[in-house]
Parts: C-alpha cells; sequence; structure tokens
C-alpha cells in the first residue's frame, strides 16, 4: 500500500471534487468482479471515487484496506459511502506536490 503526505492528500481530495463514482461495492461486498473493476478504473484514471451501497461503516473501511492492499493504491478519503483512491501510473496525470 502506498503512503501519501497530508499536502499530497489534500491536493487529490481538490482534484476529485468533480469525479463521478466509477466502481460501486453492493450488496455482494468486495467480490473478484469489483476488484477487477477497480483495477481498470485506477489503472486508466489514477485517481478514482468508488460507492459503497451499505450502510456498515467497519465494513467499508475494510473494503477501502482490502482494496489499497490488492491495488497497491493509497487510501485517499474515506467520507460517508464514498472512497478514493489513488495509484500513480507509468507515465502519471497527476503530479503530486
Amino acid at each position: 500500500m502506498l503512503e501519501l503526505s497530508v499536502e499530497q492528500r489534500k491536493y487529490l481530495k481538490s482534484q476529485a471534487h468533480d469525479l463521478k463514482p466509477v466502481v460501486m461495492i453492493g450488496s455482494q461486498g468486495l467480490s473478484e468482479a469489483v476488484i477487477k473493476e477497480a483495477e481498470r478504473a485506477v489503472a486508466a484514471h489514477e485517481l478514482i471515487k468508488i460507492r459503497v451501497l451499505g450502510d456498515d461503516r467497519e465494513a467499508r473501511e475494510t473494503y477501502m484496506a482490502q482494496l489499497c492492499e490488492t491495488l497497491n493504491a493509497a487510501p485517499v478519503l474515506h467520507i460517508g459511502k464514498l472512497l478514493l483512491i489513488y495509484r500513480p501510473a507509468q507515465k502519471p496525470k497527476l503530479l503530486l506536490p
């Protein structure tokens, strides 16, 4: 899992403000299909929003940790039912401060 500084997190949050969720985690939880879709999305966009449809906060925190571990990504934000994760591409589009 990647580590981000506070300044980098702030920058990524500002970049994600207008993003729409590209992956949704439903009642089935973090299935293999969801992980594959998240992998495709983060490879294409670097910074993605994920919507979780459950009300269990602990489950959402677990999903965030599992996704970041599996995808070698960095957790940026968990607010409400939205997760924000970042993984730089080989040729990064977002230049972190």
